[in-house]
């Protein structure tokens, strides 16, 4: 019992660390990290790597040709098999983007192309109106009035009996009755009566208009009176006050003029003479007149006015738009 108890304790044998530990500089155990490649994995790699590169650099690579043709045999249909299953897959995305492409491309290509058409549809409308305001204007300068520049909103019914337009130009424009109505080709009409954003026009061809004319070459006057057609079959009868006076066909009949230019101002060209003929129970010659004006077409017209007048709208001066 007592040598049990002098007996000194058994001393214990340090156990060896696993092979994956390994000791630091102070002989404490470190273990090693999880995944690290070894050291001598690591410098087999470079050895490896750096003996590759200089047999590549030697000869021009002839050393490694034949590894590389033993590669390309063993790795080049696998790669092409590979190619040929993923290729499909990976393009789908880029097909899809590629479609979303295209159909935005195609809206906006049908929406210039639908733009370009309606460009193209009104494009002789509008030349035609611009064509018109200059026309307008040459008026001005020709005739020598100021003119407020309106527009035809509006035709009378064939069951009045009577030819009529309605203007969009009234009071607040400067527009009065009894005033003189032309367009780019020549007289219109007169201002029968105006509401103040309106006027009602009656036009010279109307069978109940009576205007005074005088042929240009001769200054042989007489009376302009409607018939009471539109369009292409529009004729005004000359009534000439020289019986004895034979106009030549195509001479042209401007206005002769009125009192203070109401409703009439001189000088306005009305249209050519087409035929000259008499009757043996009339003692007077007459003119059929072929007008220049397209009744059937009006559209852009000018109320002649006094110069500086009052306006809601640019008024048409001898020299130019105000």
């Amino acid at each position: 019992m007592t040598d049990l108890l002098s007996r000194p304790p058994a001393r214990r044998t340090p156990s060896r660390p696993p092979a994956e530990d390994r000791l630091n500089r102070r002989g404490s155990l470190e273990p090693r990290e999880p995944g690290r490649p070894r050291r001598s994995l690591v410098l087999s790699l470079v050895l490896a790597c750096v003996t590759l590169m200089t047999l590549d650099h030697v000869d021009g690579g002839a050393a490694l040709d034949p590894l590389r043709r033993i590669v390309g045999e063993v790795y080049g249909p696998a790669e092409s098999g590979v190619s040929t299953v993923v290729d499909p897959v990976v393009a789908v995305p880029r097909w899809l983007r590629s479609k979303h492409d295209m159909a935005t491309d195609i809206d906006r290509l049908q929406g210039e192309n639908e733009q370009l058409k309606a460009e193209l549809a009104t494009n002789d409308y509008n030349r035609n109106r611009l064509q018109e305001y200059d026309d307008l204007t040459a008026t001005a300068k020709s005739i020598g009035y100021a003119l407020v520049p309106a527009r035809v909103v509006g035709i009378g019914p064939a069951q009045s009996f009577s030819r009529t337009v309605t203007i969009d130009a009234g009071s607040r424009a400067g527009l009065a009755p009894d005033m003189t109505v032309v367009n780019g080709q020549g007289l219109v009409g007169r201002v029968l009566r105006v509401t103040s954003s309106t006027a009602t026009v009656l036009l010279v061809v109307d069978a109940d208009s009576t205007v005074g004319g005088r042929v240009g070459r001769s200054m042989k006057v007489g009376f302009l009176h409607g018939r009471g057609d539109l369009g292409q079959d529009a004729r005004l009868d000359l009534e000439l006050v020289d019986q004895t006076y034979v106009p030549a066909a195509g001479e042209s009949v401007v206005t002769w003029g009125s009192q203070d230019g109401a409703p009439y101002v001189a000088g306005v060209p009305v249209g050519r003479v087409e035929s000259v003929y008499s009757s043996p129970r009339e003692t007077t010659q007459r003119a059929v007149i072929e007008p220049y004006v397209d009744f059937s077409a009006l559209d852009l017209v000018g109320v002649v006015v006094p110069s500086g007048t009052p306006s809601d709208r640019g008024v048409i001066e001898v020299d130019g738009l105000r």
